[in-house]
């Protein structure tokens, strides 16, 4: 049976703990990092076209419709590596923020990976859809898997671990987009504190909330906090309205604050409503 339609969700994710370690000889940091799935998610709609071509749309602004689109890099990727004939028309339906630190365009890539593998029959593994995944960027290997992984190398070496305890996450992002490629390069490994990665793990596997909380750290955060204040300015304001824990995540701007109770989430979504646009409540997803 000819399958003519796949649509799937693309999660965000949020990094609980994010370290570089040292920068590599192909330019990238070699980093360790604990990454988790929430309830934020794009969708993406994938039909064949009998044409040997690459279509895109997406329901969001700012979103690039052309080769610069991870989506349709992944589809590129699939179509030389096995010599595919027929195209597909891409549709992203956006609702995680674009440049925001929640790995949108990489998770939008992991999904066509894993629709155009249905769609055009190719049967390929996840650990190969990861593989392939590596080549179109650093988080798109986690995003082919999903649920909660230490993820080391330049990001793309993933090790399964079990989800956190469940609980709410909060997710503010001020209205400015943030360089990935550059907060890496003024990074100073030097005097810097690095976060417990190795504690985050075993607190994850122990399934003990408040030590989660206790151990998010982000090495990026001495960067963009400083190159961009309102990034300071959301971390303080959602630490002083009563969130459990927060962390910015990724390269930012996005900063994220957990909670274990919904009443207390509603009154700081409430408070950060009043200053800052863009601000959702969901849950960790984890699995």
């Amino acid at each position: 049976m000819t399958i003519n339609k796949v649509s799937i969700k693309a999660p965000a994710k949020i990094n609980l703990s994010l370290d570089a370690l040292r920068k590599r000889e192909d330019g990238f940091h070699e980093v360790a990092m604990v990454m988790t799935t929430v309830d934020l998610a794009d969708r993406i709609e994938l039909t064949l076209l009998e044409t040997d071509e690459i279509k895109i749309e997406s329901s969001g602004g700012f979103v690039p419709l052309d080769e610069r689109n991870l989506a349709f890099q992944a589809a590129l990727l699939l179509k030389k590596t096995f010599n595919i004939t027929k195209g597909v028309y891409i549709h992203i339906s956006k609702h995680i923020p674009v440049a925001a630190g929640l790995a949108g365009g990489s998770s939008d890539a992991a999904a066509t990976l894993k629709g155009l593998n249905e769609l055009w029959g190719l049967s390929l593994s996840l650990d190969e859809l990861a593989e392939l995944g590596a080549k179109i960027g650093s988080d798109v290997s986690f995003c082919v898997y999903g649920g909660t992984a230490l993820a080391t190398g330049r990001g793309e070496k993933i090790h399964h671990i079990s989800s956190p305890p469940p609980c709410w996450v909060l997710l503010a992002k001020p209205p400015i987009g943030v360089s990935t490629g550059e907060v890496y390069r003024n990074l100073k490994l030097q005097g810097i504190e690095h976060p417990d990665v190795e504690g985050m793990v075993k607190a994850i596997e122990e399934k003990d909330y408040d030590k989660i909380c206790g151990l998010l750290g982000n090495v990026l955060e001495s960067v963009t906090l400083k190159m961009y204040p309102e990034v300071k300015h959301i971390k303080e304001q959602m630490m002083r309205l009563g969130a459990d824990a927060v962390l910015m995540s990724g390269s930012g701007p996005t900063v994220f604050g957990l909670f274990q109770h919904e009443s207390r989430l509603q009154r700081v979504y409430n408070g950060l409503r009043g200053f800052c646009h863009e601000v959702y409540a969901v849950r960790l997803l984890g699995e």
